[in-house]
């Protein structure tokens, strides 16, 4: 998934052209993006609306791009399949909308995509401790999840420390990711605390040429990192 010095770097589609999803989809494949960030909100779990099955779905026809699937619904359970048929790679569900996690979690794998957990910022990281070895990856939510543009949580880069050293502990594989208030300016120090997936929405999409922003964000992990 990912060289052990290389970033990845997946952009969130939440502050993307939603008139021309397909448009940017193919220009991130064409900046040398591998990843993109699916942002699904229900306006229940949180207090936004966005993408569906049949938009991932049309979209998955146009792209070979990685599609990270972050499902911030209630009863994700109930969509699972859906969202594997539209085409995600990897979804990700919220700790704190599964009352059976670890059912969850092995039902996303049967269902042939890569299972992830993202906890919100309050979210203790023991929650974890049972599942951590299936996971191949964790969300930490540097901002309360539902909507773009908001300010990066400064406890996050304690957490992250805390699970980067949770997973060594157990000689996991699982990646690290991070998503909210992520900039070139707070890079360097995300990865130097273990992060190996960041996810950037306005920061990201407001600043083109896109192959450019990436370059930006490779090279503030490289000379902090």
């Amino acid at each position: 998934m990912k060289s052990q010095q290389e970033l990845i770097l997946s952009p969130s589609l939440l502050a993307s052209d939603f008139s021309n999803l397909a448009g940017e989809l193919s220009a991130l494949e064409e900046a040398g993006l591998t990843w993109v960030h699916w942002d699904v909100m229900d306006g229940s779990f949180v207090p936004n609306i966005t993408f569906g099955p049949p938009i991932i779905a049309g979209c998955r026809k146009k792209s070979r791009l990685f599609f990270d699937v972050h499902l911030m619904i209630e009863e994700p359970d109930r969509y699972l399949e859906d969202f594997v048929r539209a085409g995600a790679d990897l979804l990700c569900v919220h700790a704190e909308a599964c009352r059976h996690l670890e059912r969850t979690l092995s039902e996303i794998a049967r269902l042939g995509a890569r299972p992830a957990v993202a906890l919100n910022p309050h979210t203790p990281l023991e929650i974890l401790e049972y599942v951590l070895p299936r996971l191949d990856m964790v969300l930490i939510m540097s901002v309360n999840p539902g909507f773009g543009g908001q300010k990066f949580i400064p406890f996050s880069m304690e957490k992250i420390r805390r699970l980067k050293s949770m997973i060594a502990a157990r000689d996991c594989k699982t990646l690290i990711q991070v998503d909210g208030g992520v900039t070139p300016e707070n890079t360097g120090e995300l990865v130097q605390c273990g992060a190996d997936v960041l996810v950037s929405g306005s920061a990201f999409f407001a600043h083109p040429p896109y192959r450019e922003r990436l370059k930006t964000f490779i090279n503030a992990a490289r000379d902090q990192g």
